[in-house]
């Protein structure tokens, strides 16, 4: 073997591993991206999903919102419900889940994406969604960037400013100071469960008649109805602290049934005024999460 062969052999052999250890590494060669054909950066909206139409309302107001802030780029919409997404598919709607929205955009050709949560607490679908996303970044012929944009209390200033922003956005200004507003969470197993307790704590030390409950976590709703009753309030404005008014809102809120909030209250002598609009009906709440795709924008440059 002469010295040109084994030459050759060398360099061939560092070539094929170098190439190898960038694709484990997740770097940039292994997208197969050029600057010539690269698309982006792309949005992909992710949101546990709603099945009511007049719900739909607070999607499209984000979606408006975050064309005006972004012009001119992709923004895709992703459900995280199964049960949800299967529904909407019996209807003739189809919405991916975001693993498929993920794989599609990559499949278009688009090298960066900021995917934004639209869930209101860093929960176990928000998590979900981070490792999952991640993971497009790191497979071969995948993204160059991907980064997960934080849902809306995120942080501790993140909730100040929601304490100081939601009651002039959200509460009909009709209340007087004598009237409770009540805010229904969702709530979770997962351990961000507590900033929903965070919250009334902060929505308390602002306003002694605001309280924050949750269907599935703490503060319960015997908590909150207790503290009610204790402080003999008669009217009580009922409000989602969920992204969209949903089923929860118009069945566990505010319907008809004898174990709703709604009736409940009502039946501890507390006149009840639902307020049906999400939280993402709200332009100046919309743009806390818009502030969050930004950051996330960044970190694509």
């Amino acid at each position: 073997m002469t010295r040109k062969t084994i030459a050759a052999l060398i360099t061939f052999f560092l070539v094929s591993l170098l190439s190898t250890a960038a694709m484990a590494t997740g770097h940039p060669q292994a997208s197969g991206h050029s600057k010539a054909d690269e698309k982006g950066p792309a949005i992909l909206l992710v949101t546990f999903g709603t099945s009511i139409p007049s719900a739909q309302a607070a999607f499209a107001n984000i979606d408006a919102q975050v064309k005006k802030a972004f012009p001119g780029m992709e923004v895709r919409w992703a459900y995280t419900s199964h049960i949800i997404r299967k529904k909407l598919a019996r209807e003739g709607k189809l919405l991916d889940s975001p693993e498929v929205a993920l794989a599609k955009l990559m499949d278009d050709g688009y090298s960066r994406v900021a995917v934004q949560s639209l869930h209101m607490i860093p929960g176990l679908e928000f998590h979900e969604i981070h490792t999952n996303a991640k993971r497009f970044e790191k497979m071969v012929g995948g993204f160059d960037k991907v980064f997960v944009a934080y849902p809306l209390l995120s942080s501790n200033d993140a909730m100040d400013t929601v304490v100081k922003i939601l009651p002039a956005a959200m509460i009909p200004k009709e209340r007087t100071p004598g009237d409770a507003v009540v805010l229904m969470g969702h709530g979770t197993h997962h351990t961000s469960d507590a900033i929903y307790s965070a919250m009334m704590y902060k929505f308390q030390n602002a306003d002694p008649n605001i309280y924050v409950g949750t269907v599935e976590g703490h503060p319960t709703f015997d908590e909150v109805k207790a503290l009610l009753v204790k402080k003999g309030i008669k009217k009580a404005y009922l409000l989602p602290f969920m992204s969209v008014a949903g089923d929860h809102a118009r069945n566990d809120l505010a319907g008809d049934d004898p174990d709703s909030w709604k009736s409940m209250l009502t039946l501890a002598g507390i006149e009840c005024v639902p307020v049906l609009k999400g939280v993402a009906e709200y332009n100046a709440l919309v743009d806390l999460w818009i502030q969050n795709l930004k950051t996330a924008m960044k970190h694509l440059e």
